[in-house]
């Protein structure tokens, strides 16, 4: 039997939906992303930690549950919220049903929600907390808490918690990769150009990475403020003056900004889906790329020895940056997309590129 479900939002409007996944109640901050396939890949992003994840496609699940496809073993995002939940999957490397999957990892699951309408609220009036719950009725106290909300320790949360080896066999470099929540496709990426790549635990210190004699270090995308990682930007700044090849995406972008000196601004709604439109300013291309983050880089606040490459064609913030000081860049989305598009990935090709010039 069907279970009615209610999103409150911080600002007082009451949703009503049906539960599907997990039973129970939570809080967290809700947030849309536009991608029209790879739910999975979002489901199990460990960026996602602490939110509630609302997809703007209706129809999701329609090609079940494929566990090659995910991005991490467990996934962390608070819930899922769609407009229509596709109950008879079809697909020939189908595992599963959506409904099974959020039970099996605790995941609560809502849908026959009015998705439109709450993505137009975000857009207006910006991302806000909100809670799944069985009772409509929010009095003051419960909005006040919503409003205080907000996600902490999340690097902590997404970030392995023992270091690991891919690609061993045959590899011509070793890169470090240091995890604040890395998708496997990073992993997959590098290994795939002949990379070992050693991941590390985001509390790692500069000279256990260093032991490693890496030639190169990833830093990966993960969830969360940037900087709330006061001893991760520390310890990377260490790393800066080492002359080893860096290569940041997504929060990893953020922290080599801030260790460099520069500043980062939480964004209205965040840039979330696959069709995000970002300019290299070198040539003037425009590439379509894969994108989820709150946050960004405060373009006026980069140092002198550091260069914006990219910008986001839609709303112009920082998308990328080179750095003149070291052998470093980093970019705000992802060349790694698993389900697409992949029309960044020649960045792990610079990024192989640029630890070749070193030896």
């Amino acid at each position: 039997m069907e279970q009615k479900a209610y999103l409150v939002l911080e600002n007082g409007q009451v949703f009503e939906g049906r539960r599907f996944g997990a039973s129970g109640d939570v809080t967290g901050e809700l947030v849309f992303t536009t991608s029209m396939t790879g739910y999975l890949e979002t489901l199990t992003d460990p960026s996602y930690c602490g939110q509630i994840v609302m997809q703007t496609f209706p129809l999701i699940g329609n090609y079940g549950v494929i566990p090659s496809d995910f991005e991490s073993s467990n996934p962390i995002l608070s819930a899922y919220i769609v407009r229509e939940w596709c109950q008879e999957p079809s697909n020939f490397r189908n595992e599963g049903t959506l409904d099974t999957f959020l039970k099996a990892h605790r995941i609560i699951g809502l849908y026959g929600v009015d998705t439109r309408e709450l993505t137009k609220i975000i857009r207006e009036q910006g991302v806000m907390n909100a809670r799944i719950l069985s009772d409509p009725r929010a009095d003051d106290e419960m909005l006040s808490a919503l409003r205080t909300y907000r996600v902490t320790e999340a690097v902590e949360r997404a970030s392995c918690k023992e270091p690991s080896i891919v690609g061993s066999e045959g590899a011509k470099r070793r890169v470090v990769l240091w995890d604040f929540g890395a998708k496997q496709n990073i992993s997959r990426e590098l290994a795939h150009r002949g990379c070992e790549v050693v991941r590390v635990p985001a509390d790692f210190t500069a000279e256990q990475i260093l032991s490693y004699q890496p030639d190169g270090i990833m830093l990966s995308n993960g969830p969360g403020d940037p900087a709330d990682n006061i001893g991760v930007i520390e310890e990377l700044k260490k790393l800066c003056v080492s002359n080893l090849t860096i290569f940041g995406i997504c929060l990893g972008h953020q922290l080599l900004a801030l260790a460099q000196g520069a500043k980062t601004t939480k964004l209205k709604y965040g840039h979330r889906g696959a069709n995000q439109p970002v300019m290299d300013r070198r040539t003037g291309r425009l590439y379509m790329s894969s994108q989820n983050h709150g946050y960004a880089v405060e373009s006026e606040t980069l140092p002198s020895w550091a260069t914006e490459r990219f910008v986001n064609a839609n709303d112009n913030t920082c998308e990328g940056v080179d750095y003149h000081n070291m052998p470093a860049f980093s970019v705000q989305f992802h060349p790694e997309a698993c389900g697409g598009p992949h029309d960044t990935g020649f960045l792990f090709d610079q990024f192989i590129a640029m630890m070749e010039e070193k030896h």
